[in-house]
């Protein structure tokens, strides 16, 4: 589990589980592919972990919902 510091300048409706819950799945899947993991904010979730593999590159749309970027750990360029 990777642990961060949620700052108290968050709102308070900030549901710090659920970030806490999609971000280790977005560390966890960066360990298993070669495209960089989103944490975006979601209306139903509070947030979900989104591979920009999944849907290609992010959309624009998408933008304004990124909370965190974890970069993959894979490579293929050796």
């Amino acid at each position: 589990m990777i642990v961060v510091t949620v700052h108290s300048s968050m709102p308070p409706e900030f549901d710090q589980a659920a970030y806490l819950a999609a971000l280790d799945r977005a560390h966890a899947r960066s360990y298993h592919s070669y495209f960089t993991q989103y944490v975006l904010t979601d209306d139903e979730a509070g947030f979900v972990a989104v591979d920009e593999g999944d849907y290609g590159a992010l959309a624009p749309r998408l933008y304004d919902r990124v909370i965190e970027a974890v970069q993959s750990k894979l490579c293929d360029e050796d």
